[in-house]
């Protein structure tokens, strides 16, 4: 009994041993042949690390590391704050102030409802469309509901920038855009009507503009795509922002109709104050515009920042001196359109010119949107209520078309990537095709939807909302009471009104 006891140990152990010893050996064959193992890279050495890090520095692309750079990083989520403000509380006291009292809290509410209305598309649909691969004229839906877009770079965008930091940064851009809209149809639109005209417009106009220009596959991306089909350049938004919004505004606007009573008694702005501190805030909140789209704290950062400077100073110079020279006097309306007025013209150039060329731009920027918004208007005689077209859609054309004339590699080296041919020579008519492609796609998709929407549910409030006022008739609110200076402040004498009308643009 006890032999067997032993024999059957003895068996037992021999067979444990079997396994143990088949289990090492197909172990070790198994992880000698692990693809994971063959293909593991050894650990970068220290002129690897090195390298790295001056890519970190010069923001270059890394070649081992995959996480953000706290520099650039923190750059670009101030900016991203910045350029939030100017759309709140930047763009909404500026149009707030330059509309009748009874509309102050209605302007202001359409660029709330933009900030609310466009963060929910952005995250369903419209980051993806327009910054996901998908095709020259409009990304895919890798990105939907802001799916994978985490804290690790987008090398396509940004080699040292959080994508979901990057994502926030081109919202700012998305809000602000169709909110630009509003100062043309601004005191004569239902709420409702603008909401459901930004929803359409957003994925009709901006998502697909954004990707052809900015796009890493994108029709218009000149500097990054080198099948782009349209060679052009933009560095912060003349074709995406400022001609889109501007012409979609003037098309509404003439869609829309002119405010009641409009050309027969004038219309003052309520409160200049209220615009001038908004225009502080737009020219603060543009380096966030301009100097962030180079997502990096870097050189080109550094061009774009001075770019801007220069040419905004140059025209909130020019705008009120043709005034002075013109009226007799320089107005403060004029410095404050002149400043908003430069922001706009340089924006597509800002990464892409010398300080030279700034001065140049500043300079028209003050003489041609003053032009547009006191000549051309009062000739062709349409309410563009607070000169959305004779800035935006006037001075973002411009801007798009100096863009080709003055980008210059010593500003910006990146134009010699895939663009080394033309700057400098032909990169003005890969500029016009790109401006004719922005005004078609702008002009036409806005006047399908505002006479669908016309149709559907109408566009304007009656007469008599109208008259009464839009934050009462939309909002059941008033922006200023009756006990706290002199109710809707109408009521002045003709020679006040015409004094006021003399010295403030046509628009107003």
């Amino acid at each position: 009994m006890g032999m067997h006891r032993n024999r059957a140990s003895l068996v037992a152990a021999l067979i444990v041993a079997g396994f143990t010893v088949l289990s090492t050996v197909s172990a070790a064959a198994a992880f000698a042949q692990s693809p994971s193992v063959a293909a593991a890279a050894p650990a970068p050495d220290l002129a690897a690390r090195v390298a790295d890090l001056e890519a970190y520095v010069t923001n270059g692309t890394p070649k081992y590391l995959s996480s953000p750079g706290p520099g650039h990083n923190a750059w670009m989520m101030t900016a991203t704050a910045l350029v939030l403000f100017m759309t709140l509380p930047g763009l909404a006291l500026f149009y707030g102030g330059l509309v009748r009292r009874k509309n102050v809290l209605s302007v202001m509410a359409q660029c709330l409802g933009c900030a609310g209305l466009i963060t929910i598309l952005w995250w369903a649909a419209g980051y993806s469309l327009a910054f996901d691969h998908g095709g020259p004229f409009l990304g895919g839906l890798k990105f939907a509901w802001l799916k994978g877009v985490t804290s690790t770079p987008n090398a396509d965008y940004g080699a040292w920038v959080s994508q979901n930091v990057f994502a926030m940064y081109q919202l700012m851009f998305a809000i602000i855009t169709p909110a630009l809209i509003v100062g043309a149809i601004a005191e004569r639109m239902k709420y409702s009507a603008i909401m459901a005209f930004i929803v359409i417009w957003m994925f009709v106009v901006y998502f697909p503009l954004a990707h052809m220009v900015w796009g890493a596959d994108g029709l218009m991306n000149g500097v990054w795509n080198a099948k782009a089909a349209i060679r052009s350049i933009d560095f912060a938004g003349g074709t995406v922002v400022h001609m889109s919004s501007g012409w979609s505004a003037l098309v509404l606007c003439l869609i829309l109709g002119k405010r009641t009573g409009f050309g027969r008694r004038a219309f003052v702005p309520h409160s200049m104050v209220l615009t001038v501190i908004g225009t502080g805030m737009l020219w603060v909140g543009w380096y966030g515009f301009n100097a962030g789209s180079a997502v990096a704290a870097d050189g080109i950062a550094a061009t774009a920042f001075t770019a801007t400077t220069l040419a905004t100073a140059v025209a909130a110079a020019v705008w009120p001196g043709l005034e002075w020279l013109t009226r007799g006097k320089p107005t403060v309306l004029g410095f404050c359109s002149g400043a908003v007025a430069g922001l706009v013209v340089i924006t597509p150039a800002s990464g892409f010119v010398t300080p030279g060329s700034a001065v140049i731009i500043g300079l028209l920027a003050g003489i041609v949107p003053f032009l547009a918004c006191t000549k051309l208007k009062a000739f062709f005689k349409y309410d563009d209520a607070l000169d959305t077209f004779g800035v935006h859609g006037v001075g973002g054309t411009l801007g798009a078309l100096c863009t080709g004339f003055f980008a210059s590699p010593e500003a910006n080296p990146n134009l010699s990537t895939n663009l080394a041919g033309i700057v400098g020579k032909s990169l003005w008519i890969e500029q016009l095709k790109a401006m004719g492609l922005t005004l078609v796609l702008s002009v036409g998709a806005t006047a399908v939807i505002a006479f669908a929407l016309k149709a559907a549910i109408g566009l304007r409030p009656s007469v008599e909302s109208e008259e009464q006022g839009l934050d009462d008739a939309d909002h059941g609110e008033a922006g200023y009471h009756p006990d706290e200076g002199g109710g809707h402040g109408e009521a002045l004498s003709e020679p006040a009104l015409s004094a006021a009308a003399g010295l403030v643009n046509p628009a107003h």
